[in-house]
């Protein structure tokens, strides 16, 4: 599992010309799933997502979570996370997750986020999405949960 994790002050996502998510301040969330996750790796990297101290606080220093300042989330499915660019020069997508089992996670990342998080929107699974924002910073973040277990 992947998040690609960018501080926004404002975010919003579009499908067929209609806003479906838009968000403030928080976080916008590229989530990639590959075949081997799971719940369990899905509750790790919420809680490290959650978790994150990356707000700056009174005296400039990043040391504000999500929660602290009142941010919110953007979740978008993202199965080009796992892209393979080894060979030649069009990537392939064998990596990414079956697109039932990705939508299961995808749906259950939500589900898990809203309990701690008031405001989660979201994109459409599966959908040509236009994603919007307004990057704080930059400040970009990568989980990979092969990095976390």
């Amino acid at each position: 599992m992947k998040f690609v994790i960018q501080r926004v002050t404002s975010a919003s996502v579009t499908v067929d010309n209609q806003i479906i998510g838009q968000i403030d301040k928080g976080f916008l969330v590229l989530i990639g799933i590959t075949h081997d996750d799971t719940k369990e790796i899905a509750n790790k990297m919420i809680k490290k997502l959650i978790g994150l101290r990356i707000f700056e606080d009174e005296n400039g220093k990043t040391n504000l979570d999500l929660k602290t300042v009142d941010g919110s989330l953007l979740l978008i499915s993202q199965f080009t996370l796992y892209a393979d660019c080894k060979h030649g020069n069009r990537p392939g997508f064998t990596d990414a997750g079956a697109p039932d089992f990705a939508n299961e996670m995808y749906e259950y990342i939500i589900s898990e986020c809203k309990k701690s998080v008031p405001n989660v929107q979201t994109g459409s699974f599966g959908a040509d999405m236009k994603v919007s924002l307004l990057n704080d910073g930059p400040f970009t973040i990568i989980l990979d949960s092969k990095e976390l277990m």
